[in-house]
């Protein structure tokens, strides 16, 4: 497609994996198929093998002691940092800049983490996407979702001009530029179909839209992820001549992934949700200490409005089976997730594109089922849950992180910790032992331990590393163990995801000086 590559020109190198049930290399479709590795884990469900949620027990296996150096390889090796650059000794953007984490707990890790700068439009999106059954879906959104939502923000006439550029051959401006660590990766092989599926999109809001029409920035973000859930389902349908893109878009369709974006433009902050990742924002308040804003809602059984919507859209009749233990048909935790067609598709349609499907896709246990009590079909949406905030200057920064970080912090020990890490200075709160009782000795010897940790404590350059290194060794007493640490990090393949989830962290931080004077702007 003439012009295509441009629109997705300067992406990096692609990054080849280690596999395990859904591996997510990407070879080349000249070169031989890779071996399957048998499935790891027997159970048929998604997000079902027992994870112990609590880290008040440390693990009691055989791990390796790691020295801190080698703790902080770890911690360390998926770290990333982008500062929004200044113009003429002056920032103009709302963003100061962001730091970005991950930790492996699957092999290969099923977390995705996106950020990227608009260029034909303001605003910044940043996104962390949460795998299921595999990485493949999760990656996918990594690569597409924000070209969606950047094309349904752009006005009627630049939107003609990219369609007028194509057809023309004429190389096209970027969109996207994006801020990537380098073992973010793009899969090259599936790129000129993905942007055969985006041209499609954007001729089709060309015929929807009018001239001077702006889009609203919340209803630019649903029917982004609409469509793209939608393009998902429909190429995975549709197949690919090619064996190894055909292969591809099944793999896409048939795992799933849950997605948490921002967008940020001047005052305004716009959270994108569907499944259960978070945005979190730190507010600090007069006195210095910070409080805990949360901007999205958990889409699980947790959540009373969910379980309501749900079994609101299926016939009385299905009421005790809709949601089970839990999980959607029994199955899936996240009420809301892109892909996971398992639980969209008719039974006819499921039967029909696996029985024309590449042999290799039959190797994957989540096919070979369909769901119990399986009647009235889609169970399951990508549509986001929208929210709008407007950004005030003591909103000093956003953490967006998936359901792992959550799962081993509350939230507002997410924001004391950033808080505290980008402010420079701790907040020395009473000692408590929740509960435990301790000796003078003990008492003595937590006390040390905290004078210790004051000093050292900032020693991560990255405030997402930062999080995390508290988010896994954080003892009963609310500090970092170091051997809690090393025991966590050195655990087994085979027992890692039994104790913790992958692990993603985003966090953004504002500037009050330029959301102040934003502020100003628009009430004047």
């Amino acid at each position: 497609m003439p012009g295509a590559w441009q629109l997705f020109r300067g992406l990096p190198r692609t990054k080849i994996l280690a596999s395990s049930l859904l591996p997510c290399q990407h070879q080349s479709h000249s070169g031989p198929v890779p071996h399957q590795a048998p499935p790891r884990h027997p159970s048929l469900s998604w997000r079902l093998r027992p994870v112990s949620r609590s880290y008040r027990a440390t693990p009691n296996l055989h791990s390796y002691t790691l020295t801190p150096p080698q703790v902080n390889s770890i911690l360390k090796a998926n770290e990333y940092s982008f500062k929004v650059p200044e113009f003429d000794g002056k920032n103009v953007s709302s963003v100061m800049g962001f730091d970005s984490n991950q930790l492996p707990a699957n092999a290969p890790i099923e977390d995705r983490r996106s950020v990227a700068t608009c260029l034909q439009t303001r605003g910044m999106l940043m996104a962390v996407f949460d795998g299921h059954a595999g990485c493949a879906c999760a990656q996918a959104l990594s690569e597409r979702l924000f070209y969606y939502i950047a094309v349904s923000l752009l006005p009627h006439e630049t939107l003609c001009e990219l369609e007028e550029a194509v057809e023309a051959g004429r190389a096209l401006s970027p969109i996207l530029q994006w801020h990537k660590h380098p073992n973010d990766y793009f899969s090259r092989e599936a790129q000129s179909l993905y942007f055969n599926s985006l041209r499609t999109y954007w001729q089709e809001l060309i015929d929807l839209s009018s001239p001077g029409e702006v889009p609203e920035t919340g209803e630019a973000l649903l029917n982004a992820f609409k469509r793209l859930d939608n393009d998902l389902s429909l190429e995975a349908q549709v197949g690919d001549p090619n064996a190894y893109l055909h292969y591809w878009v099944l793999r896409v369709a048939f795992s799933g992934a849950t997605a948490c974006v921002a967008h940020i433009d001047g005052s305004d902050l716009f959270i994108a949700n569907s499944g259960d990742g978070r945005a979190v924002l730190g507010v600090q308040e007069e006195d210095g200490s910070f409080t805990a804003h949360t901007l999205s809602n958990d889409h699980n059984a947790q959540n009373e409005d969910e379980l309501a919507r749900i079994r609101g859209e299926h016939p009385p009749s299905e009421k005790k089976t809709v949601v089970r233990q839990d999980r959607l048909l029994g199955l899936l935790m996240p009420f809301r997730a892109f892909g996971d067609v398992k639980f969209k598709w008719s039974i006819e349609l499921q039967k029909r594109v696996l029985e024309s499907g590449p042999d290799q896709l039959h190797e994957n246990e989540h096919t070979k089922f369909i769901p119990p009590n399986y009647h009235t079909p889609p169970y399951l949406t990508a549509e986001p849950e929208i929210t709008h905030h407007r950004l005030r200057p003591q909103d000093r920064f956003l953490v967006i992180g998936s359901d792992g970080l959550w799962e081993t912090l509350h939230r507002q020990e997410v924001v004391r910790v950033v808080g505290e890490y980008l402010t420079g200075s701790q907040r020395q709160q009473p000692l408590t032992v929740g509960g435990y009782k301790v000796t003078l000795g003990q008492m003595q010897g937590l006390l040390e331990e905290r004078k210790a940790r004051t000093s050292s404590a900032f020693e991560d350059q990255n405030a997402a590393t930062h999080l995390m290194r508290h988010a896994v060794g954080n003892n009963e007493f609310g500090t970092v163990d170091h051997e809690r640490l090393s025991k966590m990090l050195s655990l087994p393949e085979e027992l890692a995801r039994m104790y913790r989830d992958d692990i993603t962290i985003i966090v953004s931080q504002f500037n009050p000086h330029v959301i102040g004077s934003q502020r100003r702007e628009n009430q004047s």
